[in-house]
């Protein structure tokens, strides 16, 4: 077996090298245009003209109009304003105290959703998923009435890389007059966001997944919408967003969607090729090991399996001392002991759960890389097995 590089990182879903372009448009408003952009001083007017030109860059690239943008901390942040703002609003205005959502959604809208139930006496309602954690439009139709607040259904699955038929389920809901979110954080870095074409009522991103900088997110708000703030301060964002813009950032995040959709095609290919070879591959190189998710409808750069007799975590580990940076699904549950939800949600049994594996690539992979992988992993997988501690 060939010696790797240094580190061959394979995990692009949890998080992105920020484009140096993005680096280099981000720098001056660190510095000698730092004001506020509420501020009414030239300063300010420097910074808000500066917010305004991200604000009008994102709406292009959505095909919205730039007062539905609101620009947020990231896309947990945007989850939650989206679902609890809306939820709180519906309640308000029609009494709707169910939410829908499905259990192969990110721990941020989980969570979210919780919290509404928790804290707030919503009552949830969980959409079943198929073997491949995909969601029927029909299904979802046939749930709703008039007590729905909101439903809420990821776009592209950040554990397995199913990517859901989106347009038809928010149909449905446009068509009872039921507000409804996607979670688009990890498909924003590969599909095209429309939302005319999307036709959902709120859309989640966060920049760090598509080569932006951290810490700051967007999310889409139809126009008419209504949405109820979770964070009380000033008037930023037109009311629905306190704290002053982090304006760096934000012009960080428009920088990297603009390059995103300008350039995304083109790498669009590439990725499928490599994440394709990994498909094939480790099935037919590890024995025990099978893929999850969709085989068709899936993102562009996403391979994700489960393999029998391995824990995660120690995989992981021998995985990271073999010069190989990978995943066992969403990065907010790595390390956690406990099966997937997703997995789960998928009817896999506890212990197969145990042992998933998420490989995810970028724009940096190189073929070589993904080469290296697949011939270190059958041997590093034999070790594991060879080790594993015996059940109690």
């Amino acid at each position: 077996m060939a010696s790797p590089p240094a580190h061959i990182y394979l995990d692009y879903a949890a998080s992105s090298p920020v484009d140096r372009r993005v680096v280099e448009a981000m720098l001056p408003y660190f510095g000698e245009r730092f004001g506020n952009p509420s501020s009414v001083h030239g300063f300010g007017q420097e910074a808000e003209a500066a917010l305004d030109q991200a604000r009008r860059a994102v709406a292009a690239e959505l095909s919205c109009l730039p007062e539905e943008i609101v620009f947020t901390s990231g896309g947990t942040e945007s989850d939650n304003l989206a679902i609890r703002g809306a939820a709180l609003a519906a309640r308000a205005a029609r009494g709707a105290t169910t939410v829908l959502t499905t259990p192969v959604e990110h721990p941020a809208v989980l969570n979210a959703v919780r919290h509404l139930a928790e804290h707030h006496g919503f009552r949830l309602e969980w959409i079943p998923v198929d073997g491949e954690g995909r969601v029927d439009p029909q299904d979802v139709s046939r749930r709703l009435n008039a007590k729905t607040a909101v439903v809420s259904v990821i776009f592209g699955n950040n554990e397995i890389g199913t990517v859901n038929p989106v347009a038809a389920i928010a149909e449905a809901c446009r068509a009872q007059g039921v507000v409804f979110h996607t979670d688009a954080v990890q498909a924003a870095a590969h599909l095209p966001i429309r939302v005319g074409e999307l036709k959902a009522d709120l859309v989640s991103m966060g920049a760090h997944k598509f080569y932006g900088p951290k810490g700051v997110g967007v999310l889409y708000c139809r126009s008419g919408v209504d949405l109820r703030p979770i964070q009380p301060g000033g008037e930023q964002e037109r009311g629905r967003r306190a704290g002053t813009e982090n304006v760096p950032l934000i012009v960080g995040l428009a920088t990297a969607l603009r390059i995103s959709g300008a350039e995304g095609t083109s790498h669009t290919a590439r990725l499928v090729e490599l994440r394709d070879r990994i498909i094939e591959t480790v099935p037919s190189s590890v024995p025990g090991s099978r893929l999850t998710g969709a085989r068709r409808d899936r993102l562009p750069n996403h391979a994700s399996f489960v393999l029998g007799g391995i824990d995660a975590n120690r995989l992981l580990a021998a995985l990271d001392l073999a010069g190989f940076a990978c995943s066992s699904g969403s990065a907010c549950k790595t390390g956690d002991p406990s099966p997937s939800s997703v997995l789960l949600a998928l009817r896999l049994e506890p212990d197969l759960a145990l042992g998933s594996l998420r490989v995810t690539v970028g724009r940096p992979t190189a073929r070589e890389d993904v080469d290296l992988f697949l011939d270190a992993l059958p041997d590093i997988v034999a070790r594991q097995r060879r080790t594993a501690v015996p059940a109690a």
